[in-house]
């Protein structure tokens, strides 16, 4: 199998990706925002993009960060830091930022992560340096992404909003982290608005050995000290309830620290609160960790946090309040308790639990570790779908009022003008893998079963050899692979191909790679797209739905509807959905088989089979499961990929 040499010149989807700017803080500048930024950029260079970190020599006056900016002199950084920083932007010297700007506009996408509104100002001046953004007068420079850690910041000042709409102004699309900030920034203007779940980018290294403790919950409380972060409400509640213990370990911020310490001095807390202030280095946090039980999240308002996942990595439960994203994170009563925010009462009601060594246990024994590595994969899947030419994004103005009714003919045109931007783009580039479906060995089948890792490992080490770029989920690579290998007898590459798939399949990307221009389909709001899809009957040679871990019967029977009518004689539906196992949307055995009648009543025949008895599979993966992971039986499932033609 032959590679094809790229054209040094090409551009957008050259041999190396795209050409990608990364705007934000990273090391000596502490903090979650500055770690997820720093690895931001590993994870784009590693999944094959040109990536350049610009980042800040001086980010904040004093006035607006009270405590220690940057990490102690000698300190090691919280993540590994990134080979090609450019540490230039300085919030004195805004001729810093125009130069920086001037010097970015031959990129593809500039990434600008935001802070706090007072910095909106000199992000303006860099986008419009680099002739960036959807105001551009030229209309041909980078396109504009903000990753929004805060639409508005948790203690806002006036004129935060006035500024955030100068900045989604000036955005080609928004990234948020939970749908709540998704509504704040809808309501601010924001024109392309994304969620994409916050990625891992966990401080402390390994989990280290555990010392036994047998007695009432040793409860930590970690990180900057501020007053949204309620630990005053819990140490309140701890005043009603003995012999569970506390210990503080962060820098403490301006009244939130002076209120905590007064706090520390009641009589009823006596022995039992240990505050440890100031900047807690990296190489502290495991150890810490490992001398307590439970990590307490009482915020009284929260957006995205990745410190569910730091406690559950360490092998603790947390104590968090029904803010943000931690009601999706923490199982309730199963590796956590759950309590309204500002709820002293529930909070006392969850520390009389924890006073029992038995149900401390039994929290310890549900925590599971997370996910480190798909997060990610679906998080860059994210900014290239907003940052590559060819996506459609649809705006939800109101994701509350349900699936609404577009302009006539406003979505048709627009997946017209992305198919033919598409089109000219691929034209612009050499194709860098030549693949035909010959070239797939024949373990890959257009319809097949997933039942255990091994296989999902195989595919991702064939995607590797065979030169497709970037690094996928294995299940979402798996599910891609067998959709090449239908793709693969169309030498010419004409074929229209609508993705539904998402930013978690690396399915758009690999077909790019091989000279296909796919029109990826990218919806905010959690709707389906296919409730507003409008094309012309027989417009289409291939549809594709190839969720990672699997879309829902519901789903694939909606696609089956619309396919029927969209698809030309001979056109794909390419699907992947989960059978078996406990999880929401998954269908049974005798489900998938009413999926495949259905199919056939709507004029889709199957390209292949399913390889034998699906039981038969299903019970091999729980066998599996059980035996090497000590899972329960009962949660295994396969992952089916679903190949249907059009007759």
């Amino acid at each position: 199998m032959a590679h094809a040499q790229p054209d040094p010149a090409a551009g957008l989807l050259g041999d190396t990706g795209l050409r990608v700017a990364v705007v934000g803080p990273t090391h000596p500048y502490k903090g979650g925002v500055a770690s997820h930024t720093t690895t931001l950029a590993h994870e784009l260079s590693a999944a094959g993009h040109d990536v350049r970190l610009v980042s800040w020599r001086h980010l904040y006056p004093s006035f607006l960060y009270p405590g220690e900016q940057s990490v102690p002199a000698g300190g090691e950084p919280d993540v590994e830091p990134f080979a090609r920083t450019e540490r230039t932007l300085s919030w004195a010297r805004p001729d810093t930022l125009v130069r920086a700007g001037r010097a970015l506009r031959d990129v593809d996408v500039i990434v600008v992560v935001h802070v706090i509104p007072p910095v909106v100002p000199l992000h303006l001046l860099l986008l419009r340096a680099a002739g960036a953004g959807r105001t551009s007068s030229t209309g041909r420079g980078p396109r504009s992404v903000v990753i929004c850690h805060n639409v508005l910041p948790h203690e806002p000042h006036p004129g935060d909003s006035t500024l955030m709409r100068s900045m989604f102004r000036r955005a080609d699309a928004v990234v948020v982290h939970s749908a709540d900030q998704a509504r704040l920034a809808r309501e601010h203007d924001a024109p392309h608005v994304v969620v994409s779940e916050l990625p891992p980018h966990l401080p402390g290294g390994e989990p280290v050995e555990r010392p036994e403790h047998d007695g009432p919950a040793r409860i930590l409380a970690l990180g900057l000290v501020r007053g949204y972060k309620g630990i005053d409400i819990l140490m309140r509640a701890m005043t009603r309830v003995p012999d569970v213990t506390l210990t503080v370990a962060g820098e403490m911020w301006g009244e939130a620290g002076t209120t905590i310490r007064e706090l520390a001095k009641d009589s009823r807390l006596a022995g039992r609160v240990d505050i440890h202030g100031g900047y807690v280095p990296s190489e502290r946090i495991a150890p810490l960790l490992a001398q307590h039980d439970v990590l307490a999240l009482t915020y009284r308002s929260a957006t995205a946090s990745q410190n569910v996942l730091l406690a559950h990595q360490h092998g603790l439960p947390v104590l968090a309040s029904r803010v943000g994203t931690f009601g999706e994170q923490v199982r309730d009563g199963v590796d956590g308790l759950l309590v309204p925010p500002g709820d002293e009462d529930a909070i006392v009601a969850a520390l009389e639990h924890l006073a029992d060594p038995a149900e401390v246990a039994q929290l310890q024994a549900g925590v599971r570790p997370p996910d480190l590595a798909g997060p990610w994969a679906r998080y860059v899947g994210t900014l290239e779908a907003v940052a590559a030419h060819g996506a459609v994004a649809i705006p939800d103005d109101d994701a509350d009022a349900g699936p609404a009714e577009p302009a006539p003919g406003r979505v048709a045109a627009t997946l017209g003008a992305a198919r033919d931007l598409a089109r000219s783009v691929v034209r612009r580039t050499e194709p860098r893998v030549d693949l035909a479906a010959g070239d797939l060995p024949g373990w890959v089948r257009p319809t097949d079963v997933l039942g255990i890792d091994d296989e999902a490992t195989a595919a991702r080490d064939l995607a590797r050899t065979l030169g497709l770029p970037g690094r996928a989920d294995r299940t979402a690579g798996w599910a891609a692979l067998g959709a090449l290998v239908s793709l693969g007898d169309d030498a010419a590459r004409r074929a229209t191909v609508l993705d539904f798939s998402g930013p978690g399949s690396p399915f758009a990307r690999w077909a790019r790679s091989l000279g296909y221009a796919p029109v990826e389909i990218e919806l905010s709001g959690g709707r389906s797209p296919i409730d507003i899809i409008d094309v012309d009957t027989a417009s289409l040679d291939v549809m594709t739905a190839l969720h990672p871990g699997g879309a829902t019967g519901e789903d694939i029977d909606e696609l089956m509807t619309h396919a029927a009518w969209a698809l030309r004689a001979k056109g794909l539906l390419i699907v992947s959905l989960a059978v078996g196992g406990s999880g929401d949307g998954a269908v049974s055995p005798a489900d998938l088989r009413g999926v495949l009648a259905r199919a056939d009543n709507a004029g889709l025949s199957l390209v292949g089979d399913l390889d034998g008895d699906i039981t038969a599979r299903l019970r091999r993966a729980a066998d599996v499961a059980a035996a090497s992971e000590g899972r329960d039986p009962a949660d295994a499932f396969a992952v089916v990929r679903l190949t249907l033609r059009r007759r």
